[in-house]
């Protein structure tokens, strides 16, 4: 669900007040007239770091966790040992699986051995086709429990290697177990792990940008709260699917933080190349709706309403600048959410 913000829900509460005054006074809305305002040739829109990885991590099996060698907040490598559970059980279960593999290969060469005695003797007419027989089959049976006994080892021995958990990639933990000692489930997280170098900026683009938002392509990224800037971040993907509610498509930018001076999860900055040579116009931010996708309702000269789909460019408390694919003059302040096109404007 979209959250909004404090300023958004007085806008909201505002328009209503304005299309009930509207009724009120026989459908009559307020038009104001919208200046033009002077284009940067960039386009910055708003978008959420995110962790380029993410990963909760768990043991296959349940057991007692015994060991955490990280703690939260610990930066670790690919390869490197997080925690492990009691390996007492798997311990004596592996031992147990390597006897009965010497057990089964001791028998097995035993087996083998009479066998070969009575092949020869066979050979020599010492023994009858049916002891021959016999003794072949045992040895035949003493080799595959040779093997039985080995895959029994080998399932003994992955089990101990799940009472161990390394990490998949190098990043940061995020969340760890303050203490050992505790029963863990199969499959239960314990360990959050995210990669924070590069983040990935998460933010949409109008379909008059497309042409020049490519893979590749170099922006600069600064942070909404903080100081942190970078010209260095790559764009690495343009979703070409369109979000049917706001109509924009999605975009992916790798954003390099090495020095980790972007946070993950907070909200930041990207300027574009400008797209599509379009105007740019200054009204009142009580103009801007949002319902459907930021638009305004432009007034005709004829006084009809209709519906055009705007780009903020610029906010203030009061006012805000956009960018339209065609001039702006008299626009509806306060725009009713179902004021249709075509709608004839009584100006009051």
């Amino acid at each position: 669900m979209r959250r909004i913000s404090g300023a958004g829900r007085v806008l909201a509460v505002a328009a209503l007040l304005a299309a009930a005054l509207a009724q009120a006074e026989g459908g009559k809305l307020r038009v104001v007239r919208a200046s033009e305002g002077k284009g940067t040739g960039k386009d910055v829109v708003t978008g959420s770091l995110m962790p380029s990885r993410l990963l909760p991590l768990g043991f296959e099996l349940g057991g007692r966790l015994s060991q955490s060698k990280v703690s939260r907040g610990d930066v670790v490598k690919a390869g490197q040992l997080l925690g492990a559970l009691d390996s007492e059980i798997v311990d004596a279960q592996v031992a147990q699986a390597e006897a009965a593999v010497e057990a089964a290969e001791a028998g097995a060469a035993l087996a083998s051995d009479v066998a070969s005695r009575n092949e020869k003797l066979k050979a020599e007419g010492g023994v009858s086709d049916v002891q021959f027989r016999q003794t072949d089959t045992q040895a035949r049976a003493a080799k595959a429990q040779v093997l039985q006994a080995r895959a029994g080892l080998a399932q003994a021995r992955a089990g101990k290697k799940r009472h161990t958990l390394f990490a998949p990639f190098g990043g940061t933990l995020v969340d760890a177990p303050d203490q050992t000692g505790g029963m863990v489930g199969p499959g239960t997280p314990v360990y959050v792990l995210q990669q924070l170098d590069p983040l990935i900026l998460k933010t949409t683009i109008t379909e008059g940008m497309r042409a020049v938002v490519k893979p590749g392509l170099k922006v600069r990224v600064e942070s909404v709260a903080g100081e942190a800037t970078t010209d260095d971040a790559v764009v690495k993907a343009v979703i070409n699917s369109a979000d049917p509610q706001s109509r924009r498509i999605p975009v992916e930018i790798m954003v390099p933080n090495k020095d980790g001076r972007f946070v993950a999860n907070t909200l930041a900055r990207v300027t574009f190349p400008a797209g599509r040579s379009q105007a740019l116009f200054v009204l009142p931010a009580t103009a801007l709706g949002s319902s459907g996708g930021e638009h305004v309702i432009l007034v005709d000269e004829q006084g009809r309403s209709r519906r055009v789909a705007v780009t903020v460019v610029d906010r203030t408390q009061r006012e805000v600048t956009v960018s339209a694919p065609e001039p702006l003059k008299d626009v509806v302040d306060y725009p009713p959410a179902a004021l249709s096109d075509g709608t004839q404007v009584t100006q009051r």
